[in-house]
């Protein structure tokens, strides 16, 4: 069955980012709603003139200035939000109210605050409309092979681990978070090791620890001016996973006793590499997506998952708020 979709906001990760990547790499909705079998008629939507005009030669599909027409022309079976994250909420209103769509993908997060997000999970709940949140990393081959060793104990708990964001906690540092809650479930507490600063004086960066049970992971935040980094190293009873360059490299390492001293233990060489698949994100997600719609069992993290991503990140911001708070009332 070829499903109809409305892709809302043609920006960086709706069309941009492959406009000049080799064909091989899918990075953007267009390209990978484009491409999947599953998906048929593509219709976009901008308020910018050029962007729109760029689609259309591209895909090769109709486009819109706004949701409302292209709601009145079309009802698809899908919805993709990628506007701003300002315009989340109002987006899914809009979709709500004229349409009836049987899912809808936003990209992350939700919303800048939790009672927006919560609504917009209480409202696709009402009517029935399945919402999933756009963390990519879920899609990926080798994210899903290191939650299989998790539950089968090849990699033994519990783990500590370290993970570098950059270019802020709510934008970027909230794939990592919910990467993990996806691996090690739902984090028990929280405590802050700086409070940081803030990126473009909105979106903050505080290095801070997340328990798990008996694992721990400390979030430390890198500066995007420098470059972007964004890694996961996690240490375990018997060996260590690596997660580099976004998730493009995903090796494991097992443990082996040292050749050299008699007693002692190391890390195995060479790692065992994990199918890694970032270069091709989109079309994992539109991949299961398509399995969704079929009924069929997906890992794509849902509206409430999302929603739950979204407390932890704003309950360590506070905590970054306190500490602020706590040392201006010390300089009194």
């Amino acid at each position: 069955m070829s499903h109809s979709v409305v892709l809302a906001g043609l920006g960086a990760i709706g069309m941009g980012y492959d406009l000049e990547c080799p064909v091989d790499q899918v990075r953007t909705h267009a390209r990978a709603l484009s491409s999947h079998p599953a998906f048929g008629l593509l219709i976009g939507v901008d308020p910018d003139r050029k962007r729109r005009s760029l689609f259309g030669t591209t895909y090769a599909g109709e486009c819109y200035e706004s949701l409302a027409p292209a709601l009145t022309a079309h009802q698809p079976d899908l919805v993709v939000i990628a506007t701003p994250t300002d315009d989340h909420a109002a987006t899914l209103r809009e979709v709500l109210e004229r349409s009836r769509p049987r899912a809808v993908l936003c990209e992350k997060p939700l919303a800048y605050d939790l009672d927006s997000a919560r609504s917009m999970v209480e409202s696709c709940t009402e009517q029935g409309v399945a919402l999933y949140v756009n963390y990519m990393r879920r899609a990926d081959p080798a994210v899903a092979a290191v939650k299989r060793m998790l539950e089968q104990n090849a990699i033994l708990r519990p783990v500590k681990g370290v993970v570098w964001y950059s270019k802020g906690l709510i934008h970027n540092g909230s794939h990592f978070i919910d990467l993990m809650r996806f691996w090690l479930g739902e984090p028990c507490a929280a405590s802050l090791l700086s409070r940081g600063r803030r990126w473009e004086d909105r979106d903050p960066e505080p290095d801070f620890m997340l328990e798990f049970g008996q694992s721990s992971i400390c979030f430390l935040a890198a500066r995007e001016e420098c470059f972007s980094h964004y890694t996961v190293e996690l240490v375990a009873q018997n060996g260590r996973l690596r997660y580099e360059r976004g998730g493009e490299r995903v090796e494991w390492q097992g443990i082996a006793d040292d050749a050299q001293f008699p007693g002692y233990r190391v890390l195995q060489e060479p790692p065992q590499l994990l199918p890694a698949d970032m270069l091709r994100s989109q079309m994992n997600v539109t991949a299961q997506l398509a399995d969704a719609l079929a009924g069929l069992t997906t890992t794509l993290c849902t509206g409430q998952e999302g929603l739950e991503t979204l407390r932890d990140i704003g309950g360590v911001a506070q905590l970054a708020v306190d500490a602020q708070s706590a040392q201006g009332r010390g300089s009194d």
